[in-house]
């Protein structure tokens, strides 16, 4: 009996699409893997955060987030990878770090031959709980409603990711459809 791959397996169990969802950050990245279904439904595969200590030097904590994403990316294999847009900051020292964080996960993504899609802060509340303007604790309420979990996942940052994921998947699913209906 042969063992079949990720991505024969995610085939085998009628899974349209696998995403890997990151939340970049300086203190902690969070990552979330979601699958959609042929018939539309979501479901959890796996979340966490990376945690970085701040004692370590930049350039340690960014191989750590490129080692720890590769992992992920080569343990689950996502289709695709989605991460948050970069925001304005008032405090520019903060903004470039978290531009260095988003940078390694794009390179492990495109490492791994992986597409990114790259969405914003009101198009991912927008997307999950169908308010831009929402608030984090309602983001991850639904993000447990969305993948049938009993409680929103834990760290915060995990639930972002799956919120990421997420919108992906909404997203993908949109514009497919609007594809169908132009031919």
């Amino acid at each position: 009996m042969s063992k079949l791959s990720g991505r024969q397996e995610c085939v085998k169990l009628g899974v349209q699409m696998r995403v890997l969802g990151i939340d970049c950050g300086t203190e902690y990245t969070g990552y979330g893997v979601v699958d959609q279904h042929e018939n539309g439904r979501l479901e959890f595969v796996t979340a966490g955060a990376i945690r970085l200590s701040k004692r370590e030097p930049m350039a340690k904590r960014l191989a750590t987030v490129f080692t720890e994403l590769s992992q992920i990316i080569c343990r689950t294999l996502p289709r695709m990878v989605a991460i948050e847009e970069v925001f304005y900051s008032v405090n520019a020292k903060s903004a470039l770090k978290l531009g260095q964080v988003r940078g390694v996960a794009m390179l492990a993504a495109s490492s791994a031959s992986l597409e990114v899609a790259e969405y914003s802060p009101l198009s991912i509340k927008s997307a999950v709980v169908g308010y831009g303007k929402a608030e984090k604790l309602q983001v991850q309420h639904m993000v447990a409603h969305l993948l049938n979990l009993p409680e929103p996942p834990q760290p915060s940052d995990a639930a972002d990711a799956l919120a990421i994921a997420i919108c992906h998947l909404h997203t993908h699913a949109t514009l497919a459809r609007y594809k169908v209906v132009a031919r």
